[in-house]
């Protein structure tokens, strides 16, 4: 699903900014916003639901009501981070537009900036530890290793 803004200004470059409900994610925006933003850029905010959390228990198998209250909490979740986000992008006067991908969250990034034609990918990181990394991934370390356009991690400070 995407959702355009629309902002005075056409887009000569695509940037594809990874958005969640972390304050990670929203640093990495404003720091895009005050730092690396063109006046002529399209932005393309994309935000991936965690629907498979909700899959990976058991009570699946026990409860299919709950699971109707989890993903109804899930959506509402993601309804919160794109009005925020949309309200962002209207203070800033920034054309571009919303994503809702489903998918592995570095593996879906990638792929919409591949379909947006990005020419960079801005993304926060939570600055977990190498042994977290390597256990549970790091969606800013897929992005940076596997992508053909540049990366921007933006790291908040301690």
């Amino acid at each position: 699903m995407a959702k355009h803004i629309t902002a005075q200004n056409s887009g000569q470059r695509t940037v594809v900014v990874a958005i969640d409900e972390s304050e990670h994610a929203e640093y990495a925006f404003d720091f895009y916003i005050e730092n690396v933003r063109r006046a002529q850029d399209t932005v393309v905010l994309v935000t991936v639901p965690e629907y498979h959390s909700i899959f990976n228990g058991s009570i699946l198998f026990t409860d299919p009501a709950t699971v109707a209250v989890l993903v109804k909490e899930e959506e509402k979740r993601i309804q919160q981070i794109l009005q925020k986000y949309t309200r962002k992008m209207r203070d800033a006067n920034i054309g571009g537009k919303l994503r809702e991908d489903v998918g592995k969250a570095g593996e879906t990034i990638l792929s919409v900036a591949q379909e947006e034609n990005a020419s960079l990918i801005v993304v926060g990181s939570r600055g977990i530890g190498k042994i977290r990394r390597t256990i549970l991934g790091s969606v800013s370390d897929y992005c940076l290793h596997h992508s053909t356009v540049p990366v921007l991690i933006c790291r908040m400070e301690v």
